[in-house]
């Protein structure tokens, strides 16, 4: 895409251009006769010499083009008064507007070049005039299929106007096969100086023969336009006659065909400024987009997650009827391998103000992570063991085995305050509520890669969770800290190992069931981030992935009714935009600012950047006070953006390719560290601890 934006930033002159104009200079070099003689210079020969049209003849020529809105209404009139002229194209116009040069070919007219990306070629060395002129064929043979001899150097008038810095440049030109053709008389139409003003500056004196300067691109050239709707007319009855240069001088044609490799690399560059043009205005219509959905996300969340604290702040807020939930509940730790942290997560719970059942489902360890368990003793904690068979079936499994109607799953790398269980089941007051998603937060953020993932929990989770909650249509409940009712677990069937990410799966099936999905702000819970770049690729790729499962899964509720449509018709067009699209269209954020930093316009670039991360910043801060954490990771944030950001970006990518290639993945175990020993501002609790 770099790529492609960089090429069409070289025919649109963004890249590689070079603006500057020299002044006027002196003509001690320049021969007299060529000073004081006509404006077809020709130095291909060992002397220069200059040339004149004949008497009554005139050669209109015009510069810059093609242009898509001028060039055809210049050539309309041009065909309607049966006149030739001489189009000095620029290779950027004609790269871009190939059909119009075929036209022009076509109409009978000829063609000259007027280099690539207009420069001074006075400036410029031999290598990058080489390059100008080459470049300018090659747009050309693209285009017409042809080669032309007819050249014209920009920023040029009549020859007397010449002088040391520009006629080493007409030297060379000519060394290299071109005749160089400049003006006799300028219309000086790029003034806009009026039709009538116009037609006099172009309008030789006595009936002489004149090289007419006029321009069919670079700017407003209506009155180019109407102008010569009069003037051919009016000098053809004077007798005049308007051909191209070599049949107002009866000389070979300037035009040579182009065949073979020359001919397919010219329509091999067209084709590809072509592509180049469509995909830089697609990648323009994605800016736009992502702009929009990175700012209405931005937007509903602080909207609709003010809503939500202020409804469940209130001190007279009570989640239903039946409030408070005191009941007892099943606390499920599936647990593969954890034998670093399954003691500080088991201690954790014990520790809870709620009266829990702790149900340690051992999915076939070989680090003896369930002799751990069962040797610490602890009351009301059971281990139940079974063959490895994943995640799911591990949770299926503390289902049957558990005795309460509510059930708290979590992880075994996961340890929780005292008050999590009491304020995750407190919902259930409300009859209708299925499934409770709890405040997951990152334990380990005294690192960069935990720092960053740290602002990613707070900021895109849990605002995400309050806004999902006010519109009912929450997508995930994480499997750090959730809650269910049994009798919502039982009427879908359970866990399914249908896909990577088991608990957006259950939450969606709860959704299309009719129960409600809530979000319990003060049940903490803190986890163990990942703490490598390969740790989190692989917890990132299993997650993007099995979202895009899971939506696709349930991609039959856009259609059906009741709740499961609604849920369809909200739940997922918001997940997909919010956490598919938009994130895969966000790298064109930074594919423009690195395009805008290198080629400009820089200051723009750089304000519109920091712009958006001001926004993002503030949307943070909102974020971390309604969690009341500090502010201090914040620091972080920009680097998060240029670095953390782009590593998500490619593991959407890779789970997009994995998806569209029916690719497979099998469930990735983590290596956790045991860094999570007990919630923030309680001491860690010691090994063999009672």
């Amino acid at each position: 895409m770099m790529a492609m934006l960089m090429l069409r930033g070289y025919v649109h002159s963004e890249v590689l251009a070079d603006h500057r104009i020299r002044s006027e200079a002196a003509a001690d070099h320049v021969p007299r006769k060529i000073l004081e003689g006509g404006p077809v210079v020709d130095t291909r020969g060992e002397k220069p010499t200059s040339m004149d049209v004949p008497d009554r003849r005139i050669v209109l020529t015009f510069d810059d083009g093609p242009d898509p809105r001028w060039t055809p209404k210049v050539l309309d009139v041009l065909k309607k008064h049966h006149a030739h002229a001489v189009f000095f194209i620029t290779g950027t116009m004609a790269s871009r507007y190939p059909e119009l040069v075929k036209r022009m070919v076509d109409e009978g007219h000829e063609i000259g070049l007027h280099t690539f990306n207009h420069p001074d070629l006075s400036y410029q060395s031999k290598k990058r005039i080489d390059w100008e002129l080459t470049q300018n064929q090659l747009a050309l043979a693209g285009a017409a299929g042809i080669r032309t001899s007819l050249f014209r150097p920009p920023y040029s008038s009549s020859a007397s106007a010449l002088d040391d810095s520009s006629w080493p440049v007409t030297e060379y030109v000519g060394s290299r096969g071109y005749l160089t053709v400049l003006t006799g008389s300028d219309s000086e139409d790029w003034r806009r100086p009026g039709v009538e003003r116009i037609i006099r500056n172009s309008t030789p004196p006595k009936g002489k023969g004149a090289i007419v300067l006029m321009h069919d691109s670079g700017g407003e050239r209506s009155q180019t336009v109407r102008a010569l709707d009069v003037y051919l007319p009016q000098l053809k009855s004077q007798g005049y006659r308007f051909d191209n240069l070599t049949e107002a001088l009866d000389a070979p044609s300037a035009h040579t065909a182009v065949a073979g490799l020359d001919l397919w690399k010219g329509r091999a560059w067209t084709a590809l400024v072509g592509a180049a043009d469509d995909l830089t205005g697609v990648l323009v219509v994605g800016l736009a987009v992502i702009g929009f959905l990175v700012f209405a996300r931005f937007g509903l969340m602080l909207l609709l997650s003010a809503i939500h604290t202020r409804r469940t702040r209130r001190r007279d807020f009570v989640w239903g009827p039946d409030a408070p939930v005191t009941e007892p509940v099943s606390v499920l730790v599936p647990a593969y391998n954890e034998a670093k942290c399954i003691e500080n997560t088991v201690r954790s719970l014990v520790k809870s103000d709620h009266p829990v059942e702790i149900l340690v489902i051992d999915d076939g360890s070989a680090d003896g992570t369930a002799r751990i368990v069962e040797d610490l003793g602890l009351p009301g904690v059971r281990v139940v063991r079974q063959v490895n068979a994943g995640k799911p079936a591990a949770l299926n499994r503390g289902i049957a085995n558990a005795r309460h109607d509510i059930i708290v799953m979590m992880d075994g790398d996961t340890v929780f305050e005292p008050s999590t269980v009491r304020e995750l089941v407190q919902p259930f007051a409300d009859p209708e509520v299925g499934a409770v998603a709890g405040n997951a937060k990152v334990g380990n953020k005294n690192k960069l890669i935990g720092a960053w993932q740290h602002i990613e929990y707070v900021m895109g989770f849990n605002l995400d969770r309050r806004m999902y909650d006010v519109l009912r249509c929450m997508p995930t409940i994480p499997g750090a800290v959730g809650a269910f009712r049994r009798t919502a677990l039982n009427r879908v069937g359970g866990m399914s190992d249908d896909t990577l990410a088991e608990d957006t799966d259950i939450t969606m099936a709860m959704h299309r069931d009719g129960w409600k999905v809530v979000y319990a702000e003060k049940a903490r819970a803190w986890t163990e981030a990942p703490e490598s770049i390969q740790q989190l690729w692989s917890q990132r790729y299993r997650w993007c992935y099995g979202t895009m499962q899971a939506i696709w899964k349930h991609r039959r509720a856009l259609v059906e009714r009741g709740p499961s449509g609604r849920f369809g018709r909200v739940g997922l067009p918001l997940v997909s935009l919010f956490m598919v699209v938009a994130p895969l269209l966000a790298p064109l954020i930074d594919l423009f600012l690195v395009y805008g930093l290198l080629f400009g316009p820089t200051g723009k670039t750089i304000a519109a950047w920091f712009g958006v991360l001001a926004v993002q910043a503030a949307c943070a801060a909102y974020a971390f006070a309604l969690d009341r954490e500090r502010l201090t990771p914040l620091v972080s944030l920009p680097l998060q953006q240029l670095i953390y950001r782009q590593l998500m970006y490619i593991v959407l990518l890779q789970s997009w390719i994995t998806a569209l290639t029916g690719g497979r993945l099998r469930w990735q175990k983590l290596r956790r560290k045991g860094q999570v020993a007990a919630p923030p501002g309680e001491p860690a609790m010691e090994r063999g601890a009672a």
